[in-house]
């Protein structure tokens, strides 16, 4: 009796194991994709829905970098996917968030997040190259004094390629022109730390060569 009970459970648990493999690969629960327009790309955000697919060979090596901290700065928000993707529905109409990839361009050509603009944290490096930034993309105004005007600064929801990578903590705060040394509010700043690594290992939707 007791080998006939286990038997039993053991095909129910393989019942409910193999029909989960036909359910669609979802986003949040009853979401299962996102149609989006965001600086002139019309994209669907899903996850991969095809059974043993792989996450990019760019992303798949776990001795790159070193690991970033979760806080950057106080008052700067740390987020993860869902947060990000609520950005990005955001950002489509709202024209004060910016979602940013901070990579170099060799990075952002080979694969990226649909949607986002590539202002590179070298940028950051030089003064001038920190304000053109800031005042093309970011929404900062530059005085007559010189001075920067950051009373309608954007919310930037920056990412990079991953837990490991240092690019966007550049852009942040590391480099002699980041954007907290320029005095650009915290409060502005969302980090998605998880960037493309975490992206990708999930599944979602990714633009570039490097599919």
């Amino acid at each position: 009796m007791k080998m006939l009970k286990k038997l039993l459970i053991a095909s129910i648990v393989l019942g409910v194991c193999s029909s989960s493999s036909f359910a669609d690969v979802m986003i949040s629960k009853g979401v299962k994709s996102i149609d989006m327009e965001l600086n002139d790309e019309k994209f669907t955000i899903m996850r991969n829905q095809t059974s043993g697919n792989k996450i990019s060979s760019l992303y798949d090596t776990t001795t790159n970098g070193s690991p970033q901290p979760i806080s950057l700065a106080q008052g700067l928000d740390t987020v993860g996917e869902l947060e990000f993707i609520d950005y990005m529905k955001k950002a489509q109409t709202d024209k004060n968030i910016v979602i940013v990839d901070s990579r170099t361009p060799g990075w952002y050509a080979k694969l990226r997040i649909p949607g986002a603009i590539n202002v590179p944290y070298t940028n950051f490096k030089t003064k001038e190259g920190a304000i053109d930034s800031m005042e093309d993309e970011f929404g900062i105004i530059v005085k007559d004094n010189g001075k920067l005007d950051f009373t309608n600064a954007k919310t930037l929801v920056v990412y990079c390629n991953g837990y490991w990578c240092g690019q966007t903590p550049a852009m942040v705060k590391n480099v002699q022109y980041s954007l907290l040394n320029m005095g650009y509010p915290a409060s502005k700043i969302k980090y998605y730390r998880g960037g493309m690594q975490a992206w990708t290992s999930l599944g979602f939707t990714v633009v570039g060569s490097a599919k």
